[in-house]
């Protein structure tokens, strides 16, 4: 009972059906001077032909979404309680299981190897193109492949709790939103229909005495050709084909409005840590207190580190687990402080030792003097004061210098905001070409550094993939988090590029650039073909079928320049 795209459509089609069939069996009544089953059944081809090329483009943007979902196995081959392996269900696995995964299968959930050594196909979870290794205790991905050898694998997470359940959750929820564009097309579609509804009845009114059965025609002429198809598919068709097109590049569009966005950006904010460098640093140097050998430090900031995803805390964890050795320190309790670090309670393994309460993080937070390096810093510091400080060194990534520059290409300033130290900031900063550049900031430094830009008339997206980017990433007027990212970073960035890659970024500011200029033609077009038609309708000089090509043509030459976005 609303006006949409769909009822002068339909109308168009039963004025038609309903004059031919009275010409059929009344050929000299009022309606029967001519019948127009021919442009009726003309018209119908080129509707669904239109409509068949705008399906096959939403399929092709839907491609790598199929191409996952078809990657996960129906059954797979879980141990028992008796030590057999049996077939199941791949629904039917829970956390905890232990599957076999023979050379050629998909994994079937995120999981841990526990026997044997392998490679893994991952490119359309992370965009990287040649197989990983994973052996013996290295994480794998549901919906990759294995290719080397059969291995064990502990099941982990299943189902959307999965990275490939959360990269499907975003594709279906993408394909679904509707572009503020589109939203705008959408609204200007209701009155315009209207207009032609009045249209059609006056042209009708106009003609009649010229006989009914022509003024009819004409009416339905007027409604068929000026059918909105190509005002409401300007938009969406395009932005589709390049949601397309960038989840085979590895970048998830989460929102189709970012598109937009993006396309009017001329800042780009990147964070250092996991995103300018590599994802995780290396540990350096312990400098800790007298009487604390480096070892048990390292140890205590192991324990508390796995209270966190930060790749600082990471480097520290790993550093302790490349040893070899048992940890004598079980975490208790934890709790993370976004941008400066972790205090948490960490009691002994042996029975009658005590607990330490301790804090991992920023000198700041820990209550320390910084040391005279330019490098990242983490300290631990406990109830009796500082207790060492761990120097980590980064390495930027290798395309991160190539990536601003094609930035700048695009015309688009780059900045950094960092929470690590201002000199380790900038020294990332100039290794990277960046000019601007700005360290020891907190969360809320970095929303407030955003939002100035933004007062100021800038249009900011930014790039990072910690906890602490939350807030500005959900602030920035478009914003891009790495598949590495923690959940909530993901769940609130435009854009997830699923490798890691830099180039990703300029490649996407580039592809929508180019959206909203075919957005635009898409838009001119459909203005200026109701500009032209609508007066010949009016005037009876379109006969049906010609009014039904001309929708169609209309529709299907938006739908093809659209598709130019997916190659």
């Amino acid at each position: 009972r609303r006006i949409g795209m769909d009822l002068p459509v339909s109308l168009g089609i039963l004025i038609t059906f309903f004059v031919s069939t009275a010409g059929t069996f009344d050929p000299d009544g009022p309606l029967g001077r001519e019948v127009f089953f021919d442009s009726l059944t003309m018209f119908v081809f080129f509707l669904l032909t239109g409509r068949w090329l705008e399906a096959r483009l939403r399929d092709r943007t839907a491609g790598a979404l199929d191409a996952l979902m078809g990657r996960l196995p129906d059954s797979v081959e879980r141990r028992g309680p008796d030590g057999r392996f049996a077939p199941v269900a791949a629904h039917r696995l829970a956390p905890g299981d232990v599957i076999r995964v023979r050379p050629g299968e998909a994994f079937a959930a995120d999981g841990v190897v526990i026997e044997g050594d392998t490679s893994a196909d991952e490119a359309l979870l992370t965009g990287e193109s040649t197989p990983v290794p994973r052996p013996c205790g290295a994480r794998v991905l549901a919906g990759s492949h294995n290719l080397g050898a059969a291995v064990l694998v502990q099941v982990g997470a299943v189902g959307r709790a999965t990275r490939f359940g959360q990269i499907v959750a975003l594709m279906e929820d993408a394909a679904t939103q509707k572009p503020r564009l589109a939203q705008l097309a959408d609204r200007v579609a209701r009155p315009f229909l209207a207009a032609v509804l009045a249209a059609a009845a006056l042209a009708a009114a106009w003609w009649w005495p010229a006989g009914p059965g022509h003024a009819l025609m004409v009416a339905a002429s007027v409604l068929i050709v000026t059918c909105p198809c190509a005002l409401s598919l300007a938009t969406p068709a395009a932005m589709l084909a390049s949601a397309g097109e960038r989840a085979r590049q590895g970048v998830l569009v989460a929102r189709l409005q970012a598109l937009e966005s993006l396309a009017g950006v001329d800042t780009v904010v990147f964070d250092k840590t996991g995103t300018l460098t590599h994802r995780q640093p290396r540990l350096a140097r312990i400098y800790s207190r007298r009487g604390v050998p480096p070892g048990d430090a390292l140890a205590l900031a192991a324990a508390l580190a796995e209270a966190t995803l930060h790749p600082a805390a990471q480097a520290l964890a790993d550093a302790w687990r490349a040893q070899g050795l048992a940890s004598d320190w079980v975490l208790a309790e934890a709790q993370e402080h976004a941008g400066q670090g972790v205090q948490g309670r960490l009691r002994p393994r042996r029975p009658g030792g005590a607990a330490r309460a301790l804090r991992l993080g920023s000198a700041a937070f820990c209550g320390v003097p910084r040391l005279d390096v330019p490098a990242m810093q983490v300290h631990l510091s406990g109830e009796e004061g500082w207790v060492a400080s761990f120097v980590l060194e980064e390495d930027l990534r290798a395309d991160a210098a190539e990536a601003v520059t094609a930035l700048g290409g695009e015309g688009v300033q780059v900045q950094l905001l960092s929470g690590d130290r201002d000199a380790a900031a900038r020294r990332l900063a100039d290794g990277a070409g960046i000019a601007l550049a700005r360290g020891d900031c907190l969360p809320e430094d970095k929303l407030d550094a955003v939002r100035r830009m933004q007062t100021a008339g800038r249009r900011v997206a930014m790039v990072g993939d910690g906890l602490n980017d939350g807030p500005v990433i959900a602030q920035a007027d478009a914003s891009f988090a790495f598949g590495h990212a923690v959940a909530l970073t993901r769940a609130r960035a435009d854009f997830i590029v699923l490798g890691d890659a830099l180039s990703a970024i300029p490649a996407t500011l580039s592809q929508a650039r180019r959206t909203l200029r075919v957005v635009r033609q898409n838009l001119a077009w459909s203005a200026a073909y109701n500009a032209v038609s609508v007066p010949l309708a009016l005037a009876g000089w379109m006969p049906a079928w010609l009014a039904g090509l001309g929708m169609a043509a209309s529709s299907l030459l938006v739908v093809l320049n659209s598709a130019r976005l997916a190659k």
